[in-house]
């Protein structure tokens, strides 16, 4: 029969084993489940709602239906945010009414994105190149879409006394093509076009090869024999529904969920869900500026003209949508003369690179958290790092390296303390058990050890709390930065900003904290020193569930902590060995 110590070595391997291989089943059934597949086909024609519900209901407009009417809700403001005039005679035809609508489809390398012909909407986008998992790798992910019980669409138009946009109907466009595909050309345009009663209509969309964002303009010839006034609204309507891949299980801060806008007094101010249910309607004119709606890695926006002063706003309809946009200034046109409005729309990744050439402050929607000063700069270093190395992985080895090197001094000096700290222990524990019944006394006599030996015993605490603001922001920008994104290291990590399915990372950094620990004096009466002995267990169950790389970070600097570590103790105890 085997010793007693053995057999207890054995149960303790195999209940270790057992909790490993229960914590990956877990793992796979609970954590590692993607999204459902959408069923959704928008290239197909769908029974046709005109969208009617999305124009402002107070907007006093001359201009008759021209699609079927449809019961819904108002949910752009009233006229009296842009301006109005009344008294305008004259009436458009209505255009033929379909039984059903049709979408147009246009594919670019970075886009492919679905227009309603009624409005001229955004009712789908998806992004070809980037998967929706990494098990999926040929499906996109779909950012904007109006389909299985999900709204999220971006929509634009032309309100006022004379838009063509009214509170009961919008206009049906015609397009020269059911399919468009940028192909080998370096832009190209989509119209829309529409013909009433001497006002022609035509509402471009511009699409460039290598850019998520599509220019929308407006341009109205008016041969109607009197003189016509609108403004432009663009906005992005949503339901409080996670996005897709959203909602995952997760023991760290969760990312943004709701709108953002650049604001004179603030560059980036949040606009969420729970405020325009608190407060009611949010209403702010603004020179230039942009409304986005931000989510984990990706964000829609509508960037307004720079030179106008617009009106933004966000609202909760009553059917439970949220509608965040802005509207221009009113312009008239004149008859014979020729009109023109435009925006901008970007569909896409948080790419805070392109987002600042974009419009100003737009790469803010970048949210690292309130250690941005930290983030930002690691984020820098880093991805310079992975411009000269090629992965992530590697380029977080390095940022580690150098941020051990610029804490080095002060480590070394924490290091020293817990040398000195080692060399009075033995000295510590005869006074802990000549003093066992008297913690008044014992304390005392502690502190004044401590003296007369030049020791701090809070020294060896400074290597733990340095790094933790670094970890922290680090932790933003892995979290945030949709270049790491299903970004792979070696081996089996293959998405950095996911956890390790195995959790072997998360397992040597436990190690790697219990060696650590081993290095270090124990410190405080037994209870906080029991404390300290469960702090690698602790640390390693919260760690199982954080991104890789953030592990990756921490394990090696707590390897090279152990090194510094051992270093200057030996170095320090072998000068102090020479000076007794």
């Amino acid at each position: 029969m085997l010793p007693t110590e053995v057999q207890r070595i054995l149960l303790l391997v195999g209940l270790a084993a057992t909790g490993y291989l229960m914590l990956l089943a877990w793992n796979e059934d609970y954590l590692q489940g993607g999204p459902a597949e959408s069923t959704y086909s928008p290239a197909d024609e769908v029974s046709g709602q005109s969208g009617a519900a999305d124009i402002p209901s107070d907007v006093s407009s001359d201009i008759p239906a021209v699609s079927p009417p449809q019961q819904g809700l108002s949910d752009v403001p009233d006229a009296s945010l842009i301006g109005s005039r009344q008294g305008v005679s004259g009436a458009v035809t209505a255009a033929a009414q379909p039984e059903r609508r049709q979408l147009v489809k246009v594919t670019t390398p970075k886009l492919q994105i679905w227009i309603d012909r009624v409005g001229g909407d955004i009712v789908e986008v998806q992004l070809p190149l980037f998967p929706v998992d990494i098990q999926r790798p040929d499906d996109p992910y779909q950012l904007l879409t109006q389909s299985n019980g999900r709204t999220y669409v971006a929509q634009s138009g032309l309100i006022g006394p004379d838009g063509l946009d009214g509170a009961a109907s919008r206009p049906v466009y015609h397009s020269d093509a059911d399919e468009y595909e940028l192909g080998n050309r370096q832009e190209m345009v989509v119209n829309l076009r529409v013909e009433q009663d001497g006002l022609r209509v035509v509402k471009s969309y511009r699409f460039t090869r290598d850019d998520y964002l599509v220019s929308v303009d407006y341009r109205i010839e008016n041969n109607s024999g009197y003189p016509i006034e609108a403004s432009l609204f663009a906005q992005l309507k949503r339901d409080a529904s996670e996005p897709e891949g959203g909602g995952s299980f997760s023991l760290g801060p969760q990312p943004y969920l709701g709108a953002a806008l650049t604001t004179p007094e603030s560059r980036y101010e949040k606009l969420d869900f729970d405020d325009l249910d608190d407060d009611g309607p949010f209403r702010l004119e603004v020179q230039g500026g942009w409304m986005a709606f931000l989510q984990h890695y990706f964000l829609s926006a509508w960037i307004a003209p720079p030179e106008e002063t617009n009106t933004f706003y966000g609202q909760r309809r009553d059917d439970g949508l949220y509608v965040f946009g802005y509207t221009g200034p009113l312009k008239k046109v004149a008859d014979g003369a020729v009109g023109e409005w435009s925006t901008r729309f970007y569909a896409g990744p948080k790419d805070q690179k392109s987002l600042e050439k974009i419009a100003p402050n737009l790469n803010l929607t970048v949210d690292y958290g309130f250690l941005w000063w930290i983030a930002q700069p690691l984020f820098t270093v880093l991805d310079w790092f992975y411009g000269v190395v090629g992965n992530w992985g590697f380029a977080i080895i390095l940022l580690t390296l150098l941020v051990k090197a610029i804490l080095y001094p002060l480590s070394a000096h924490s290091y020293k303390s817990m040398a000195n700290m080692r060399r009075v222990g033995p000295q510590m524990k005869r006074l802990q058990e000549r003093h066992a019944d008297d913690r008044q006394k014992l304390s005392q006599e502690m502190m004044a050890l401590y003296k007369k030996e030049k020791v701090n015993p809070l020294g060896g605490c400074l290597p733990m709390l340095l790094p933790m603001p670094i970890f922290i922001a680090l932790y933003w920008v892995l979290f945030e930065s949709v270049e790491l994104r299903h970004a792979p290291f070696m081996l089996w990590i293959n998405d950095l900003a996911a956890m390790d399915p195995f959790f072997i990372l998360p397992l040597a950094m436990g190690a790697s904290m219990f060696l650590q620990q081993s290095l270090s004096p124990a410190v405080g009466d037994p209870m906080q020193v029991r404390m300290m002995k469960m702090m690698p267990i602790m640390f390693t169950a919260l760690f199982l569930f954080f991104p890789a790389g953030l592990v990756l970070y921490w394990l090696v600097n707590n390897v090279l902590s152990i090194a510094q570590q051992w270093y200057v103790i030996r170095r320090t105890e072998a000068a102090q060995a020479a000076k007794s």
